[in-house]
């Protein structure tokens, strides 16, 4: 098999956003548990933020996943995790979390990271990058992160529970608890770049 390259995603895998959302949605269904419905233009914008990371092996989609900030750049978290079932079973939902995770204390080394997860193989790695489990109340009280429950066929237990529990398990990484994380110079670049635009 060709070596599986896991990026941060640019302009040029665009091309890959339909397979991606297809790749979410099947996985959804397969495994019966909840997975936010996400949109072509939200995951493209994702994608020219430097947010996203893929996993591509040669032109074949291999894998995806996502950041995004809330609560003014306070949290931050790590979305979207997908693997193509071609590629499952290869340890590349590490390597696409490892990126993800990296990328996020690049660009908002201050913020904390979370992540709400209902699968133990994400549990166990964000276990291993220093994530610790905790309530939701420990979360982000930012409202635009939790209408993205909306597209979940569990969202009626987070409403009645007034939003305590659901689930999924929130899990939450502490910057100060932790060292500074390496990204590429290239892909530094980049984001300063995209920085300087939106803060025009």
């Amino acid at each position: 098999m060709e070596e599986i390259k896991v990026m941060v995603a640019d302009e040029s895998h665009e091309p890959y956003v339909d397979t991606i959302l297809e790749t979410i949605s099947e996985a959804a269904k397969v495994r019966g548990t909840g997975i936010a419905k996400r949109t072509h233009e939200y995951v493209t914008t994702k994608i020219r933020e430097a947010k996203a990371v893929i996993a591509l092996c040669g032109d074949d989609f291999a894998g995806f996943s996502y950041i995004e900030t809330w609560g003014n750049k306070q949290y931050v978290t790590t979305s979207g995790l997908i693997v193509h079932p071609k590629y499952r079973g290869l340890h590349l939902a590490k390597r696409i979390k490892d990126l993800t995770f990296t990328l996020a204390r690049t660009r908002w080394p201050e913020a904390k990271i979370f992540s709400l997860t209902s699968g133990a193989a994400v549990m166990q790695m964000n276990t291993q990058l220093g994530y610790k489990p905790v309530t939701f109340a420990e979360l982000t009280d930012d409202e635009a992160f939790w209408r993205g429950c909306e597209g979940c066929v569990n969202v009626d237990i987070l409403k009645r529970t007034e939003r305590k529990y659901c689930i999924c398990t929130g899990m939450l990484f502490d910057p100060e608890e932790h060292l500074p994380a390496k990204i590429p110079q290239d892909v530094l670049e980049r984001i300063r770049k995209i920085d300087k635009q939106e803060n025009k």
